[in-house]
């Protein structure tokens, strides 16, 4: 994925003289990731450029170029460091497209390597997804394939309104196929990655992979699961889950973050709604216990498994 993101954030630079890339290290070391390696060599620090370490400034000064008519990608190092930009984020970001009356909009692309399973320090492995999707103005996104990382980067920074690029550090390095020839699957669209008739399985960025092994597991033990990627967690394309809902009625919903008030806390309401008539079992949540972060030796028993995911499974089979 590191290098499906370098290599998309390559073709929107050569797309466009009006796309920048900003944030903290970005440019001659090329991230703490290396996400961006290289690319300041290839395009100028005029383009690519180093930032003080100061989220809020970064995303005030993204705000002031799109205004100017720029297409800022700013990267925030780490999940917990941009509550720094929330104000920024939150009260103008979001906001100020709506309170000019569309005078002028805001392309402001933020990316945001979040979630666990890196076995690093507090602050470095949060899931803060949900206080950005509440926040009515911002496009929130998350790729779990590098396909999708190189496809939904690009399309990310041609949206005229704000996007929040969430990309799981955990799938940062394992390989995946990428499709240069074009992507088929629009920027807010979920798609059902795995067919089955019994469960529906539902989840977001690393969380994904996890639902995947489930699936496996639970397809031995006589149990068909239908796994589907969310991909834009705000807006949701409810569609497919819906579609997938009323064939399997069951349906768990899964995610790294703590459950309380979260995505996955949306998603069961809103099913639940809508699909009522088809359930044969309660939307079942897997999530994050609610408790901070805790430190990395103690990860595994904090972030869900396909243990937990199959536990939950086995609940909404057995109504």
């Amino acid at each position: 994925m590191v290098k499906a993101l370098n290599a998309g954030l390559r073709q929107a630079l050569a797309d466009d003289d009006k796309v920048l890339l900003m944030g903290e290290d970005i440019g001659t070391l090329g991230g703490v990731f290396r996400v961006t390696e290289g690319l300041q060599a290839e395009f100028g620090a005029k383009r690519v450029f180093d930032t003080p370490l100061a989220e809020s400034g970064i995303v005030g000064t993204a705000i002031g170029l799109a205004m100017r008519g720029y297409r800022p990608v700013c990267e925030i190092q780490f999940d917990g460091f941009i509550f720094p930009a929330f104000d920024q984020i939150t009260t103008q970001l979001a906001k100020l497209t709506n309170r000019a009356q569309g005078a002028f909009s805001l392309p402001v692309v933020i990316r945001v390597p979040y979630g666990g399973h890196i076995g690093a320090v507090e602050h470095h492995q949060e899931s803060p997804e949900a206080y950005f999707a509440h926040t009515a103005g911002l496009r929130l996104v998350s790729p779990s394939t590098p396909h999708d990382a190189y496809w939904m980067i690009q399309e990310a920074i041609r949206s005229d309104d704000p996007v929040m690029f969430f990309e799981p550090k955990s799938r940062y390095w394992p390989k995946g196929a990428v499709d240069f020839g074009g992507s088929t699957t629009p920027l807010h669209a979920s798609r059902v990655v795995r067919q089955g008739t019994d469960v529906t399985l539902v989840a977001h960025g690393a969380m994904v992979s996890v639902l995947m092994q489930a699936a496996e597991v639970a397809q031995e033990e006589g149990i068909s699961a239908e796994v589907i990627d969310l991909r834009s967690l705000s807006p949701v394309d409810y569609g497919p889950i819906v579609e997938s809902v009323t064939k399997t009625g069951r349906l768990v919903v899964a995610q790294e973050a703590s459950g309380f008030v979260s995505l996955g806390s949306e998603i069961a309401a809103t099913v639940t709604e809508r699909a009522f008539y088809s359930l044969k079992s309660p939307v079942l949540r897997v999530s994050g216990f609610d408790i901070p972060f805790p430190p990395a030796k103690l990860e595994k028993l904090h972030l869900p498994d396909a243990d937990r995911v199959l536990e939950a499974v086995d609940r909404a089979m057995a109504y």
